[in-house]
């Protein structure tokens, strides 16, 4: 579902299916099935949103505006990963850098860098304080600076492993020029996200944009798939999957870009 599809979504409990009208075709799709999942989990995301529904989880004590479902897939990557340097763009009250450095210190291996162009006084003093400070640092200033994309740079050393994420502005120009920034840093076999693509399928939704359509981290992801041809744009694989379904409701679809390894085929 999208904003210009105005799809309409009916649940029927009794009859335990699901029915989806989009343009002028109607479906109706067992509850039992993956297409029944994926219709009332994007109608789910939705509504999520306009209730504000990340805007109510912390992390280690900090608050985490993210969708539970993104971080659960993020830590998977993480640790069939285990890079060295995981690089976030966008720290905000600093839940998700936290989640990182949780992951990294559970693993034993890796530290975060955060990059947050307005950081506020009181999540700085919170990060100082938290107990796995000594796994995060932060770099002020925007994301796309090139003083502030050097200073990231010379904080990873030669031959450490690289994963990063991109959550800061979502707007198409900037994602692009993160991805263009950021993308040489990913090493091969690890992962490039552009976060909150979501927003693409919102237009009319509560505080947003009426250029949200195309103006989104999933458009700027595509783009940067088709220049680098080192990555690709994959749904992020489910190491453990007992369920009908092939992909989580997520806030960063078509954001997921892997880059290949070394003894691929560019």
């Amino acid at each position: 579902m999208n904003g210009h599809d105005n799809d309409k979504v009916t649940i029927d409990w009794g009859a335990a299916t699901v029915t989806v009208e989009r343009k002028g075709e109607r479906r109706v799709l067992p509850m039992q099935s993956e297409g029944a999942f994926d219709a009332v989990g994007r109608a789910w995301l939705r509504v999520g949103w306009d209730v504000k529904y990340v805007y109510s989880f912390t992390w280690l004590g900090r608050p985490m505006l993210q969708l539970p479902d993104d971080m659960i897939r993020l830590q998977e990557m993480i640790y069939a990963v285990k890079p060295d340097v995981i690089v976030e763009t966008g720290v905000a009250h600093g839940g998700s850098l936290v989640f990182s450095a949780a992951i990294c210190h559970a693993i034993g291996r890796g530290r975060v860098i955060g990059v947050e162009k307005g950081l506020w006084p009181e999540n700085k003093a919170a990060l100082v304080k938290h107990e796995l400070a000594h796994l995060m640092s932060v770099v002020e200033g925007s994301s796309v600076d090139p003083d502030v994309v050097a200073k990231v740079k010379a904080a990873i050393k030669p031959g450490e492993t690289v994963l990063v994420v991109l959550d800061s502005n979502h707007t198409y120009d900037h994602v692009l020029g993160e991805l263009r920034a950021y993308g040489p840093l990913v090493t091969p076999g690890s992962w490039l996200i552009a976060c909150d693509g979501i927003i693409g399928d919102l237009v009319g939704a509560p505080r947003s944009q009426p250029d949200w359509g195309t103006n989104n981290a999933t458009e700027a992801a595509k783009t940067y798939a088709k220049e680098n041809s080192a990555f690709s744009l994959i749904d992020p694989p489910l190491p453990f999957n007992e369920s009908m379904i092939c992909r989580s409701p997520t806030y960063w679809r078509g954001g997921f870009l892997q880059r290949a390894k070394a003894n691929a085929p560019a």
